[in-house]
């Protein structure tokens, strides 16, 4: 009996202490509706999503709701930042600045329990009256994620316990870079590579994924930015995007194509905006052996055709493109963006010629849309505007039509990609008491 009792014992205590656990920050409303057995679902481990694209395959969602919107499940309060929730299986891990540190937590995504929480002392400041802030998004990789802090802290965590694998600071080992507002840009794995546009000393490096050992770097005169490197399959080969240029003067930056292997350069196209008060923040979009990118107050919009051999060369440029820092989402042949940054317009590109199709305000009942972000799933775009509305669009190349709207809540500064897995929505609501909300979207 004692040889089955033991290891019993172990058993028992195991489990117990990997259960996720309450804590005061936390309000649970209620459980969500059971998940429908014909939904697809996906892991959405990064803020492009799990193939960098801004499209999720998950269905059977709610696509109506009650005038005060879809149901509460849970939130947990936090401090400063704009970066987005993250989901793969049972863990959502969250970067925030609470109480004078920057604050990483892994949650269970259903119930909004804590796994494991992690944090450090940091230091913020502001610039042109916003405040630092966290706003690169973690980033999940099997049993690993990665978080990069608005300081440089660069750290990758076993993603059941929370323990630190290992870490550096970019800003002491590299040199700060030159952002008004701290470091921004999410990295992206590539094999065993964590692949980040560190700026200071080097534009962008690579990494081991176990160890945190260098692998290449690739030195170039354009620095960070806000817009997170994407993987891309040109003409048979993998490349790395980098859509790079920071707090220069004078402003440069562009879109660089790097051989994710070696590091080296295939071609750097210039792409920033003439004045000195902007940044590159909306990540490339690939279609094909092309590659759009925009920024948001000169240059505005240009599709970039590669040649097998690397080279690239301007198909077309739309000035009336400007996205400050949503990633435009590539569907069926047109180009879905945000166009401006005090007034805003949902936009409809051709990617074939660059033809403007549509342009529109999108009227709201209680709210601006603002800098809204987008995302193609289930058959439609969801919207989250940058006041709190939630929306589902139809968007095609003949015009945009509401098909759903609510107002989430009334706050400021609701930036960032919504998050979507197994049927629940998660938003950080970053203005008028700071918290990240579980909405039920399950049929």
């Amino acid at each position: 009996m004692k040889k089955l009792t033991i290891p019993l014992i172990v058993l028992v205590a195991n489990l117990a202490f990997a259960e996720p656990t309450d804590f005061d920050r936390r309000l649970f409303h209620a459980p969500p509706k059971p998940l429908s057995p014909d939904a697809v679902t996906e892991d959405w481990p990064r803020f492009l999503g799990p193939r960098h694209d801004l499209h999720s395959r998950e269905t059977e969602l709610l696509k109506s709701w009650p005038a005060d919107g879809p149901n509460r499940v849970w939130e947990v309060e936090r401090g400063n930042g704009h970066a987005p929730a993250v989901v793969s299986g049972n863990y959502l891990v969250m970067i925030h600045e609470l109480n004078g540190s920057e604050t990483i937590e892994c949650l269970e995504p259903e119930t909004g329990k804590q796994h494991w929480i992690h944090d450090y002392p940091v230091e913020l400041g502001s610039s042109y009256g916003i405040a630092d802030a966290p706003r690169s998004g973690p980033v999940i990789h099997g049993e690993l994620v990665f978080t990069v802090g608005v300081r440089g802290d660069l750290i990758c965590f076993d993603l059941e316990k929370g323990n630190v694998v290992w870490s550096r600071n970019l800003d002491e080992v590299y040199g700060p870079a030159p952002l008004f507002f701290g470091r921004g840009s999410c990295p992206v794995v590539h094999g065993e590579q964590l692949i980040v546009n560190i700026g200071g000393q080097m534009c962008v490096a690579s990494f081991h994924i176990r160890t945190g050992k260098l692998i290449w770097k690739m030195e170039h005169e354009w620095h960070a930015s806000y817009a997170s490197p994407v993987p891309a399959m040109l003409h048979g080969e993998d490349r790395v995007l980098v859509f790079a240029g920071g707090m220069v003067r004078p402003p440069t930056g562009g879109l660089l194509s790097i051989d994710p292997d070696t590091g080296a350069l295939d071609s750097d196209f210039p792409w920033r905006a003439r004045m000195y008060a902007s940044v590159n923040a909306a990540s490339p979009v690939v279609v094909g052996n092309s590659v759009f990118i925009t920024e948001g107050y000169s240059e505005g919009g240009a599709l970039i055709d590669f040649a097998p051999d690397g080279s690239s060369t301007l198909r077309w440029k739309a000035d009336r493109f400007r996205g400050q820092f949503t990633t435009p989402i590539a569907h069926e042949g047109y180009l879905y963006g945000v166009d401006g940054t005090a007034g805003t317009e949902v936009v409809c590109y051709e990617i074939a010629s660059g033809r403007e199709m549509w342009r529109d305000g999108i009227y709201l009942k209680d709210a601006r849309l603002g800098r809204a972000s987008l995302l193609r799933v289930d058959g439609a775009f969801l919207c989250i505007g940058g006041q709190g509305t939630l929306l589902w669009l139809d968007l095609n190349s003949t015009g945009a039509k509401i098909l759903a709207e609510t107002q989430l809540f009334q706050a400021p500064e609701t930036w960032g990609v919504p998050t979507v897995n197994r049927g629940l929505l998660f938003v950080n609501q970053n203005a008028t008491g700071s918290r990240l909300i579980c909405y039920d979207l399950r049929k």
